[in-house]
This record gives C-alpha cells, sequence and structure tokens, in this order.
C-alpha cells in the first residue's frame, strides 16, 4: 500500500488552489525549496509523477488530480473528526456509561438522559440498572464510568480509587393499606406499628433500614413477607399483607396504598450518592452529565419527588 501523507497532500492541494510553488510557500508559511521538497518526496512515496515543468513553473499531472480526488474524501473526514474532537473536548459529545440502583433509574437517571438529549444530543449515555454494592465493581472495572448508590454500600471516603458525589437523603415513609385504621390518624409513630405485620427484603441495605429505625423505636419489626422490588411490596401493603417503609423516591408508584410521614425524630432516611473513578472527573462528557444530574437532584429536593405526602384527608399535618 502506498504511504499516504496527509501533510504533503495538503501541499499539494494547496499547489492545485494557488497554481505555483512560491504562492504555496507563502500560504503555508514555508519556503519554496521545502515546498518543492515535500512534494518530491510524496512523488517517490506514491510511486508516480505529480508534478510536470511548466515554462518556468509547474503543474499537476493527471496522477496528481487522480491522488487528489480521493484525498478530497479523507480530508472532508478529517474536517468531521476535527470538529467531533473539539465537541468532545468542551463536553458536547462523547460516551458516558452509567450503573445505578433501581429507584434511581427512573427518579433521577431517566430525567437527567432526557435533559442531555434535549440540550447535547452528541453525548451518549448507556445505563445500566444494577444492585447499589454491584455499581462499584462495575465502576473499578471500567464498564461503568458513574455509578449511583447508597452510602451504606459505597466504598469509604478514603477508597483511593473512587471520588464520593453526595447527592440527596431520601426519606422513608410509612406504606399502610389505605383502609388500615392508622391510614387516617392525626399523627403516626413507628412505635403504633410494633404489633404490624411487615413486608421488606432479606439482606439488602432496605431490609437493614427498616430493622434499624424500627429497633431504634424500640420494637423488633415482625417480617410477615419478603420482597426485594418496591412494586412487589407496594402490590402487598396494597393487598392488606402488611406494612413497610417506602423510600420516597419510590413515591410515583405509590398506586393503592396510603402513604404517611414520620416525625422527623424517628423518620428513617437513605443516602443516595454519586461515584467516580478519581481523576475521570476531567473527562468532558461525564462532567456535562453530572452537572444535569445535580440540576435533577435540586429539583426533586425542592419540591418534586420527595416533598411529604399529604395529610390525611380532613386532619390537619402531623405534629413533630
Amino acid at each position: 500500500m502506498a504511504d499516504w501523507d496527509i501533510r504533503k497532500l495538503h501541499i499539494l492541494r494547496t499547489l492545485r488552489e494557488r497554481g505555483t510553488v512560491t504562492a504555496t510557500a507563502e500560504a503555508l508559511r514555508m519556503t519554496p525549496s521545502a515546498v518543492s521538497q515535500q512534494l518530491t518526496n510524496l512523488s517517490r512515496q506514491l510511486g508516480v509523477e505529480l508534478l510536470a515543468a511548466q515554462g518556468r513553473g509547474v503543474r499537476l499531472t493527471d496522477a496528481a488530480r487522480l491522488v487528489l480526488r480521493h484525498a478530497e474524501a479523507v480530508f472532508e473526514q478529517l474536517e468531521r473528526a476535527d470538529a467531533e474532537l473539539a465537541a468532545y473536548a468542551r463536553g458536547e459529545a462523547g460516551e458516558v456509561r452509567v450503573a445505578a440502583f433501581s429507584t434511581a433509574v427512573p427518579a433521577l437517571v431517566v430525567p437527567a438522559v432526557r435533559t442531555l438529549r434535549a440540550t447535547h444530543p452528541q453525548v451518549i449515555v448507556r445505563v445500566r440498572e444494577t444492585e447499589a454494592a454491584e455499581a462499584y465493581d462495575l465502576l473499578a472495572a471500567g464498564e461503568a464510568v458513574l455509578a449511583l448508590s447508597l452510602a451504606a454500600e459505597a466504598p469509604t471516603a478514603t477508597d483511593p480509587r473512587f471520588t464520593r458525589v453526595p447527592l440527596l437523603a431520601d426519606p422513608l415513609d410509612v406504606a399502610l393499606p389505605p383502609a388500615h385504621p392508622l391510614a387516617s390518624a392525626p399523627t403516626l409513630h413507628l412505635t403504633d406499628l410494633a404489633a404490624e405485620p411487615w413486608i421488606f427484603g432479606g439482606s439488602d441495605p432496605w431490609s437493614d433500614i427498616t430493622r434499624r429505625a424500627c429497633e431504634a423505636a424500640g420494637f423488633t419489626p415482625d417480617q410477615a413477607h419478603s420482597a426485594a422490588g418496591w412494586t412487589a411490596i407496594l402490590a402487598m401493603v396494597a393487598a392488606g399483607l402488611g406494612v413497610a417503609l417506602i423510600p420516597r423516591m419510590a413515591a410515583p408508584h405509590h398506586a393503592g396504598v396510603t402513604l404517611r410521614e414520620l416525625p422527623a425524630a424517628q423518620r428513617p432516611v437513605r443516602h443516595v450518592v454519586a461515584a467516580l473513578r478519581r481523576g475521570s472527573e476531567e473527562a468532558p462528557a461525564l462532567g456535562r452529565f453530572l452537572g444535569v444530574l445535580r440540576g435533577v437532584v435540586r429539583e426533586v429536593t425542592a419540591g418534586g419527588a420527595l416533598r411529604p405526602p399529604s395529610a390525611p384527608p380532613g386532619r390537619g399535618p402531623s405534629r413533630r
């Protein structure tokens, strides 16, 4: 295969446009002898004569015009590459691979992706739903550049591999069947639910939160049913099988149940964090996505998905 030299092809192209070696040298800030030497080397590399004498100057040969016809496609593609690289450097293009736990995907990641697609369509975000702890394995392996997890499942802040970015505190509310006597009580405390059947998972962090909150209130919850997904838990609560603590980020899916806010002193909270590999925060596309994600978090915490559930009908707000 011939040795195609982009720099020398550019000189040949300029000669076609300027007409003379002297004008080409002036345009490229070279000496005429350097232009002639570069084109002689290009002829040798391609194995064809590119220039022919014409009076006191030179003209392009048919071979040179054939070379330039193919070179134009190369120059066009390089222009596109330059434009894309410039967009990448500004954070307007690139790929961001995000691993996030189930509740964070619809509440935080999807709104961020939707916003970014509208403002920066060349930034491609690839989302992978995963368990909170697994997100860090994907991050460490390079299969994700950003992990959304719970602080309880995250590596410590001193882990040298990652930079942690606090996002929000997600309160947990009590989910009750609508016909439950406490669903319309003027106030509700965890101790009021000590004798109730509870629904939570087996060993995930949300189960730990449920157990710790109930034990802090002075009782051990009776786990009547076990489920890991909020859809299943809410369905069982709606059917009257028990009560549960539900993260407020999952509140949009609470049809068929009554959510009650607990007094501040008893209200359990799970902390949502993002993490990235140390040093990767300089990647422009990732920085762009993080900026949009923070904007979504501000909207959510300012009165969106994290506002308290309504007080019972006909009652005032719970006293705290």
